[in-house]
């Protein structure tokens, strides 16, 4: 375990500032998704609103050799899905939609799930509840507590619905790097790992499976899909610790 950075008022006002680029980026997506719309055209709108902002760049693009600015992951796929002119979202289709930006040196990081048209009401809730373990989550972060209370909280609201974490996967520090201490896993023990001090900055990002929550990874060696074929969803903010609780910064 490194150690975890603590940001300077200047530093997290060029995050705040990063999360306005990327809060834009992800309201534009929610009005653009609807079925017949490629995943390529989203990231390319996605791209094109980020560069309008003069020294902000895509936080994802080139990263470790990732190729678009959005990972944009279609039902089974959990997490990095690639967007590609051929994946047209279609009625009843869920995507999450998880991008970066890098602003003044730092990364903010956020992620949302999309229902496409009309989708089942198991499906529904299913998102609903995803979502749900994040809000929760949320009010277990302040100085004082611990990286194991926020697990904790996203495993009790998806297990308690009868759906499952992704361990596989998790959120992490962000700022001067896209992922910094500490791992965040979507499952753990209240008052374990790291103490949590006032302007840290998290990506916290629950994901879960309608399924075991299994996973693996295609091969283009970035897409994670759900090992059983069930269908997953994904939400995400950049936050940063206070010493009464949290700032959501996008």
């Amino acid at each position: 375990m490194g150690r975890i950075p603590i940001k300077t008022s200047e530093e997290l006002q060029a995050m705040r500032e990063g999360g306005v680029i990327l809060k834009e980026v992800l309201d534009a997506m929610e009005r653009a998704v609807r079925p017949g719309i490629s995943t390529l055209e989203l990231d390319k709108l996605a791209e094109s609103l980020i560069l309008r902002h003069a020294g902000a760049r895509p936080g994802f693009k080139g990263y470790h050799g990732y190729p678009a600015t959005l990972c944009t992951s279609i039902n089974e796929e959990v997490v990095h899905g690639i967007p590609s002119a051929d994946r047209i979202l279609k009625e009843g289709d869920i995507i999450g939609v998880d991008c970066g930006v890098l602003y003044k040196g730092f990364y903010t990081d956020a992620c949302r799930t999309f229902l496409i048209g009309a989708v089942t009401p198991e499906v529904s809730y299913f998102v609903k509840i995803t979502k749900k373990s994040l809000q929760e989550a949320l009010k277990a972060v302040k100085a004082g507590a611990y990286v194991g209370d926020i697990s904790a909280v996203i495993q009790k609201i998806l297990e308690m619905y009868g759906f499952s974490p992704v361990i596989e996967c998790t959120g992490h520090g962000v700022g001067r790097a896209l992922h910094e201490e500490p791992e965040i896993l979507n499952a753990g023990v209240k008052g374990t790992g790291p103490q949590l001090k006032a302007g840290m900055t998290l990506a916290i990002e629950p994901i879960a499976s309608m399924g075991t929550g299994e996973v693996e990874t295609l091969g283009d060696k970035w897409t994670i899909v759900t090992a059983d074929g069930a269908l997953s969803a994904h939400f995400e903010h950049t936050v940063a610790v206070t010493e009464k609780g949290h700032e959501i910064i996008v």
